[in-house]
């Protein structure tokens, strides 16, 4: 087994993220289970765990990560944070080409810096191994009914960003009073949709199949889940075949509207495509039987697929409201008004508990390959950038945006 020298990045992307990406505890069994490594915590005064702790666990504290083989992050690193010749691991998003983070991976590859991006690490069937969607699920939809309590007047739960950790978010769900008729839609299937039906099983709430939803009464709050099949279909009026769907999605219309009538709140956790129908139009929800009264949009697509989503709200004030007819912002305690909840970083509510789960998944998925064998290259797949000063052949399809020419 290779020796490795491993550095953690204070995170300084404003605004602060109080995430890690390993535990003190973490970085306590990694030295345990791998004699030939090191790891250095440089010093921060935001992180959800305090450098006491990390010190308390034995892991010394360095300003001076420069002798370090790997230095890793959570959030894009600060251009003047990057260290020469040297391998660093964090979500860059520079993979889908975002104009405003291009100066970013021109400095990697400037400074001949290896970046191993957290988005595009995947195991042997393409599958991402990495990410913070379950806490992204159970944060916002923990939100979303902390949003529906005081859009209907019901019931206060304190925000989760003042709870201490998910334990606390669990207890302040015992508050939550649901009229007896109300009716719930989930949305993807994904890390982030199974993070949501964590809070969901915490509450009284019944599952009930997507037909059931539309056409029965219950005597309880009840929720259905929906594949994509359940509201999407064929324009030709053929039968749904989900990987035509996804390979073709233009052949395809949303049936969502049908829901509309029948559901008071909205979770959205799916992928959606740009090639896509949108899931709820403008017009959509200017029908006179319009129910839906919340939206906790979690996926988070701006002015697109979910037409009451015109824009990202932060944490410090999560809700907004949406006027269908006006199709423009209002006070979303307005009769008429649907209560709209799309902060889009939600895992920073819960940074103990994400942390917790990330780093778990580093230490299994990651950072065996790290240290010794790559022969799936799951390395080199996830690396954007060489320490030669340049692309690797997996994203090669970077350069026109490097160039600025896209």
């Amino acid at each position: 087994m290779n020796t490795l020298k491993l550095g953690i990045i204070r995170e300084g992307k404003v605004p602060p993220d109080k995430r890690v990406p390993l535990t003190p505890s973490q970085c306590k069994a990694l030295l345990e289970e791998y004699p030939n490594l090191e790891i250095l915590v440089q010093p921060s005064p935001i992180r959800a765990y305090s450098d006491q702790e990390y010190i308390a666990a034995g892991i010394p504290m360095s300003e001076d990560l420069s002798d370090c083989d790997v230095i890793i992050g959570v959030k894009e690193v600060n251009i003047e944070d990057l260290i020469p010749n040297k391998k660093f691991m964090f979500f860059s998003h520079t993979i889908k080409k975002q104009p405003y983070n291009r100066d970013l991976l021109q400095a990697i590859i400037d400074k001949k810096i290896q970046l191993i991006d957290y988005e595009v690490l995947k195991d042997t069937s393409n599958k991402r191994i990495l990410g913070f969607g379950r806490y992204a699920g159970i944060v916002g939809c923990y939100n979303g009914f902390l949003t529906f309590g005081l859009k209907h007047g019901l019931y206060e739960l304190k925000p989760a960003h003042q709870c201490r950790d998910r334990k606390e978010v669990e207890e302040e769900l015992k508050k939550v009073q649901l009229p007896k008729n109300a009716k719930i839609v989930l949305t993807g299937f994904g890390r982030v949709g199974h993070g949501a039906r964590e809070i969901l099983a915490e509450l009284p709430i019944k599952e009930v199949d997507p037909e059931a939803f539309i056409t029965q009464e219950f005597d309880g709050p009840v929720f259905t889940h929906l594949d994509v099949s359940d509201y999407y279909a064929k324009r030709d009026g053929g039968a749904f075949d989900k990987g035509g769907f996804y390979s073709d999605p233009t052949s395809y219309k949303s049936t969502f509207s049908r829901f509309l009538s029948h559901a008071d709140m909205y979770i959205p956790c799916h992928y959606w495509s740009d090639q896509a129908d949108f899931i709820i139009t403008r017009e959509d929800l200017k029908a006179k039987d319009v129910r839906l009264s919340v939206v906790a949009d979690i996926s988070c697509d701006i002015d697109c697929a979910v037409a009451c989503t015109i824009r990202p709200s932060k944490i410090s004030e999560p809700i907004y409201g949406y006027n269908p007819h006006t199709e423009s912002e209002g006070n979303f305690m307005d009769d008429g008004v649907i209560a709209v909840m799309a902060v889009d970083n939600l895992p920073c509510e819960l940074p103990l508990d994400a942390s917790e789960d990330f780093g778990n998944e580093l230490i299994k998925q990651v950072i065996p390959h790290l240290l010794g064998d790559d022969s799936n290259k799951i390395i080199a797949r996830a690396s954007e950038t060489t320490l030669d000063g340049g692309l690797t052949e997996y994203f090669s399809y970077l350069e026109g945006y490097l160039a600025g020419t896209e």
